[in-house]
């Protein structure tokens, strides 16, 4: 929910810069901004909270760990290559392909009630999937929006 949060806040306050210094709104700019800076959180959020990212792994997957802390790298070169014209299409379609991959994680966490901040499994439980499905949809939608289609290309 939060990082919903940091997305539309981002991306209206660069809208409204963009606006005011460049004289123009530049949807898709404003958009990469936003997913960049959310991108950013996300990855902090598995530096942050390791020990509760791990319950959201099934324990068959071996060195929870350091897939936790991997992903959140890979976050942060994602976001970063979105910013530069010649990664961002690989860049995106990567980014695509992540959300894809880590949406089991987020299916077994609600399964299992992980609550990834306080490392316990008094999370909100399989309720959560009702949000947390469309938002991942949401997400790949505004990445390919923001860095695939044919309006995207400005700057």
């Amino acid at each position: 929910m939060v990082a919903l949060f940091i997305l539309l806040g981002i991306f209206s306050i660069s809208l409204l810069c963009l606006r005011v210094f460049g004289r123009y709104f530049n949807y898709p700019l404003a958009a990469r901004i936003a997913l960049t800076v959310m991108l950013l959180f996300t990855a902090m959020t598995h530096f942050v909270y390791t020990d509760g990212m791990q319950l959201m792994l099934p324990n068959r997957i071996p060195l929870k760990k350091s897939v936790v802390l991997i992903s959140g790298f890979i976050e942060i070169a994602l976001a970063i290559a979105i910013g530069i014209p010649r990664f961002r299409k690989i860049a995106a379609w990567s980014l695509i392909a992540f959300l894809i991959m880590i949406l089991p994680a987020n299916i077994w966490a609600s399964m299992m009630q992980v609550d990834f901040q306080k490392a316990t499994h008094l999370g909100p439980g399989i309720e959560y999937l009702w949000f947390r499905i469309p938002l991942q949809l949401f997400f790949i939608g505004w990445t390919y929006g923001c860095c695939l289609s044919r309006k995207s290309n400005v700057l």
